[in-house]
């Protein structure tokens, strides 16, 4: 969500939007100590940060060259959301980052709020060559003064192109590209380009609906459909979406993401998805319009998508999110910077007894960062059991994989609950665990250190399991600030944010009201992405 902040003054607005102004202050090239500069409080070692200031959804996110490419919501004035740019970093493994200067300022259109980018192989838009094909941006214009005059069209869609990889973009001089017919909520473009009809499309929020558009130079855009009234998660403004094409049992089917706040399964922001067909005009729904479907069961993965543009050699579908929730995003207790994007995913559409359902697993890329290797002795487990992490226990940055089978293997009965405990020398904790009952996953940070900055932060979240197995598998990735859970190989994942007062250095596998068997388990310690 774009936070719109009326008492922004315009003396604020007039210096971020000139583009002649000082950039020089941004911190947005790498200090001479990175390592020195990213080891504050609560700074991630493994998950994409700015270096400063206010960041939040991800945008532009294309592969180009053997680079990366992430844009970013970016306010380089302050850690609260203000007037949007877009930030920018590159990388040759999703994994390691290098900060490269703000790629898109405000200008007299409005700021520059979320959307795409994509390479435009064929030229179809002129601005560059065959040989030297452009980089496109498609994005939001957001004109806060036609908003403050009570306009309902301040909200258009624009592009500017790059012809040097990225590094330097020219805004397109008939920008909009696509005027507003006199809607509120009218952004986010997400653009692909439509093999089969030989044109490319634009996926873009609409209130509480989607709306797509076709284009065969990415200038002129001719309305095609919509889809969304009445069907999914409807108690908030749909943001961010994204449509792509996936394989399934040799079939092609289609995926629709978008974002929803607020109205999400925990509170607050999350992303539901859609599987069905498109037809280049149309996209029909697999399920039935009451289906909710979501992405994230935690409460802190919101407004992602995917890479456009992955070689097909590769034939990923890689997808980041903003780890944060809009319920508390401005209040964490970080400085001098505010939110981390989760780590990158591969997604893979499966068939379960559920139905068809999207599948989330971390990238192998991760594996270079492990620095050490802890394995967990396999019995039963009743009440607490510590797992040695060697050196690692200093921080606790690194992957745990356990794998526990639920048979009444011993005297004192299956567990209600069991799970992973991770917390520090001051009591404070984060669990994440399975209860039998309900059969379902959860992860409670309600004694995490710091809480007391929102009421909406705290609490045990809930996120539902795969029926059927009687392994419970649970793969974390933990970070000194957050934990992603990616239960059953996928078919369940959350990811949930924290700051404790101390960084975590234990790990205690635990019971509640009788015993569980360990199969078998691993930890990896891990290395900073900032060494």
């Amino acid at each position: 969500m774009k936070k719109e902040f009326l008492w922004l003054s315009a003396a604020i607005f007039i210096i971020s939007c000139d583009p002649s102004a000082d950039k020089s202050d941004t911190k947005q090239n790498p200090s001479e100590s990175m390592r020195e500069y990213y080891s504050e409080q609560h700074r991630p070692q493994f998950h994409f940060s700015p270096e400063s200031m206010w960041m939040n959804d991800p945008n532009g996110m294309v592969y180009y060259d053997g680079e990366y490419h992430l844009f970013y919501q970016y306010y380089p004035e302050d850690i609260v959301w203000g007037p949007m740019h877009w930030g920018h970093a590159v990388s040759t493994d999703m994994v390691h980052w290098e900060h490269l200067p703000i790629a898109l300022y405000p200008d007299e259109l409005g700021y520059i709020f979320s959307g795409s980018a994509v390479i435009d192989w064929n030229n179809t838009s002129g601005f560059g060559s065959k040989n030297n094909p452009p980089l496109i941006a498609i994005f939001t214009y957001h004109n806060i003064d036609e908003e403050r005059a009570g306009k309902n069209d301040y909200q258009t869609q624009g592009i500017a192109y790059s012809t040097d990889k990225g590094r330097n973009w020219t805004k397109y001089e008939n920008n909009p590209v696509l005027p507003n017919p006199g809607i509120r909520d009218f952004r986010d473009p997400k653009v692909m380009w439509y093999e089969a009809g030989n044109k490319w499309i634009m996926t873009f929020a609409v209130q509480d609906q989607v709306r797509f558009y076709s284009s065969t130079n990415l200038k002129e855009w001719a309305f095609e459909s919509e889809f969304g009234k009445g069907i999914g998660a409807q108690s908030g403004v749909w943001e961010c979406p994204d449509l792509f094409p996936m394989q399934v049992d040799g079939k092609e089917k289609w995926v629709l993401l978008v974002s929803i706040i607020p109205g999400g399964t925990n509170g607050g922001s999350a992303t539901q998805y859609f599987t069905g067909n498109f037809d280049g005009k149309n996209f029909v729904n697999d399920n039935p319009p009451e289906t909710i479907l979501w992405m994230d069961w935690g409460k802190d993965n919101y407004a992602g998508v995917t890479w456009s543009d992955i070689p097909e050699k590769d034939g990923r579908r890689l997808f980041l999110g903003w780890m944060s929730n809009w319920q508390y995003a401005e209040q964490v207790p970080t400085t001098p910077w505010r939110s981390a994007m989760t780590i990158p995913r591969t997604l893979e559409l499966k068939n379960s007894d559920a139905g068809m359902r999207l599948i989330s697993n971390p990238v192998v890329e991760l594996k270079k960062l492990r620095s050490g290797e802890f394995a967990l002795e396999p019995g039963m487990i009743s009440g607490n059991k510590k797992v040695n992490i060697g050196e690692a226990s200093k921080k606790l940055v690194g992957e745990l994989e356990v794998a526990f089978q639920m048979r009444n293997g011993s005297q004192f009965g299956l567990a209600s609950e069991f799970g992973i405990e991770l917390s520090n020398g001051r009591g404070e904790k984060v669990l994440i665990g399975f209860e039998l009952a309900e059969k379902r996953f959860f992860i409670d940070r309600s004694q995490s250190g710091k809480v007391n900055f929102s009421p909406e932060f705290p609490g045990r979240h809930y996120g539902d399991s795969v029926p059927g197995s009687d392994t419970v598998k649970m793969h974390l990735f933990i970070d000194v600030a957050s934990v992603e859970l990616f239960a059953d190989d996928g078919h369940t994942v959350m990811t949930e944010i924290f700051f404790p007062n101390e960084d975590f250095n234990k790990i205690v596998l635990y019971t509640k009201n009788g015993s569980v068997q360990l199969k078998e388990g691993k930890y990896y310690s891990y290395r900073s992405i900032w060494d």
